[in-house]
């Protein structure tokens, strides 16, 4: 951590004044940017996806469980991996807690990962998420939403990810893609992000932005390397 100035409390509103001014700015741009993307327009899904649930086969269409709009996080987790990768795990732990007030506001949440259901129920059991997590083993989902890669195309490089042609270390990607439904039962894909995007959830960061120290990762030798599965920081509680 830089070393700030030590100033009077007089001198110390007057930078907290000129900070604020800028801080005002930000949230006005947030503002017009959160209703340019309101007002995308929309594409229509046509094709017919199922996913593997515990109730069984499910459509993109039954996700949103009565409800308009369905916010999907696209959760890294492969078929034959032992676990869920930390960061997507990272962001869930903050999407859990939300999903009692979304419903409020007529939106359901549903993660989606590429392995089996039954590889994503143990970990979902030991994580102690109560969420609505399907697998899109084998119906294409990932691939169309460019969050699942095959090893050759990893291999040749220059994937198909965040709206370019990237090169990426694995074959599973994070993202979060919104769906709005009509009342003719309709579905349409609205909106995806992915990348540092997904930050948007992580409201962690949010707070570590406030601290002297900030994020505190100019060291690390790639962002987030620091997060753990929550289990399995030192302070950790057992959540089974």
């Amino acid at each position: 951590m830089k070393p700030t100035k030590i100033v009077s409390p007089e001198q110390w509103l007057t930078a907290r004044l000129a900070l604020l001014r800028e801080e005002k700015e930000l949230t006005r741009l947030r503002d017009r940017i959160a209703q340019r993307r309101q007002q995308l327009p929309r594409v229509k899904i046509e094709k017919p996806y199922t996913f593997e649930s515990p109730e069984g086969r499910v459509s993109l269409a039954d996700l949103f469980e009565g409800r308009s709009q369905l916010i999907v996080q696209h959760f890294m987790l492969g078929p034959g991996w032992e676990e869920g990768c930390k960061s997507c795990s990272f962001m869930l732990d903050h999407f859990n807690p939300t999903v009692l007030h979304l419903k409020a506001r007529d939106v359901s949440f549903a993660a989606i990962s590429h392995a089996p259901l039954a590889e994503i129920l143990p970990f979902k059991k030991r994580m102690g998420w109560d969420i609505n997590w399907v697998s899109a083993h084998g119906n294409g989902f990932n691939q169309d939403f460019h969050v699942s890669f095959t090893e050759e195309e990893i291999a040749h490089g220059q994937v198909d990810y965040n709206y370019g042609k990237i090169d990426f270390p694995k074959t599973e990607a994070p993202g979060i893609s919104v769906f709005a439904r009509d009342a003719a039962g309709t579905v349409y894909h609205t909106y995806s992000t992915y990348g540092r995007g997904v930050e948007v959830v992580m409201t962690t960061y949010d707070l570590l932005d406030l601290v002297p120290k900030g994020r505190d990762e100019d060291h690390d030798e790639y962002g987030m390397q620091w997060v753990r599965h929550h289990d399995r920081y030192e302070h950790a509680v057992a959540t089974t």
